[in-house]
């Protein structure tokens, strides 16, 4: 897992390098005009679907939504999707409920594009069109470098839908680098005891937050949720006490810029809280991690690397191992 988390910044080099290939996709599926969206992913993938939600809502101002893959696979639902995009993310291109949503999707009219680190997989043969992540072989079960390099990925192709040139993303290796490199010892000391932990981010970063608790959950075990802040303040912050840790993502913004009344409720309920972002150090927090400014889009894939190096540092000092958490597996078979 540290190999393939310190992997990262030349995977997005690279990425950013053969921009080209993700951009013919885009051009197909700007042809087509979409009239509305559709992701459907799983794990970690589905919270980089998240981001693409964002991207494509607010960058395309297209309505999107998340789907359900076992309202086709339990329950054979078979809505009409003319003109419609459906998104397949998954990082093996392995699991079988998805590769059945997607055939599904594509015989129901929808343009259906699979967005995978296998090409040459069962979901990239159900799709219609399909990119490639190319982030390398990744041999530890949590995802690290796959998840980041779906990030990338996404952006690029809702950018060049849009008639972008991937410029926000140019040299965001130099931006990876610097972001990893950022100290994480102290937050692992005050997190290492605590047993239950709350992320929370706004906008764009909700989908950190949303991937930072499942690390935390499969490689240290924790009891770790993820909550929208507005939708922490709507109940969850109740449970909030001196025995959890908050993990909030702050990137200036719009979405950082609300969670900073979000702390400021949470830190009256006496939590150690840390504060990972562009803006972290604007935030009422115990404890901050600095991620460097981007625009707030591009965010998401700089975020999440300290909170990997997090999750590897708990899991080492809780003494798990985190490249085999226990009872999971590369590729979840479900249906």
């Amino acid at each position: 897992m540290a190999a393939e988390v310190a992997e990262q910044p030349a995977v997005f080099d690279s990425l950013v390098a053969r921009r080209s290939d993700v951009a013919d996709v885009a051009s197909l599926i700007a042809a087509r005009r979409p009239r509305f969206a559709l992701l459907a992913a799983r794990g970690s993938s589905d919270h980089a679907a998240l981001y693409a939600k964002y991207l494509i809502e607010v960058l395309l101002q297209l309505p999107a939504g998340l789907v359900s893959p076992s309202t086709t696979t339990l329950y054979d639902a078979r809505p009409d999707l003319t003109d419609i995009l459906y998104l397949s993310v998954s990082q093996s291109g392995g699991s079988p409920d998805l590769v059945a949503a997607t055939e599904a999707a594509r015989e129901q009219g929808a343009l259906t594009v699979a967005v995978t680190n296998t090409p040459a997989s069962p979901l990239s043969d159900a799709a219609e069109l399909s990119v490639d992540i190319k982030a390398g072989e990744e041999l530890a079960v949590a995802a690290t470098k796959t998840y980041s390099a779906t990030l990338l990925s996404l952006y690029l192709l809702v950018d060049a839908v849009r008639g972008g040139s991937g410029e926000t993303v140019h040299g965001i290796g130099e931006l990876a680098a610097t972001a990893l490199a950022e100290p994480v010892d102290e937050a692992v000391s005050r997190f290492r005891a605590v047993e239950r932990v709350v992320t929370t981010g706004r906008g764009y970063s909700s989908a950190t937050a949303a991937e930072a608790a499942l690390k935390l959950a499969e490689t240290s075990y924790l009891g770790a949720r993820a909550y929208s802040g507005a939708d922490l303040l709507h109940g969850p912050v109740a449970a909030i006490d001196a025995d959890t840790g908050v993990v909030a993502v702050t990137s200036r913004g719009r979405g950082g810029a609300a969670m900073r009344d979000v702390l400021a409720t949470v830190g009256e309920r006496g939590p150690s809280v840390l504060a990972v972002g562009s803006a972290a150090s604007d935030m009422p927090a115990d404890l901050r991690i600095a991620v460097p400014e981007t625009a707030e889009e591009v965010a998401p894939i700089l975020e999440i690397l300290p909170l990997q190096r997090l999750a590897l540092g708990l899991a080492l000092a809780r003494g798990g191992d985190p490249d085999n958490p226990r009872g999971l597996s590369k590729v979840t078979r479900t249906l």
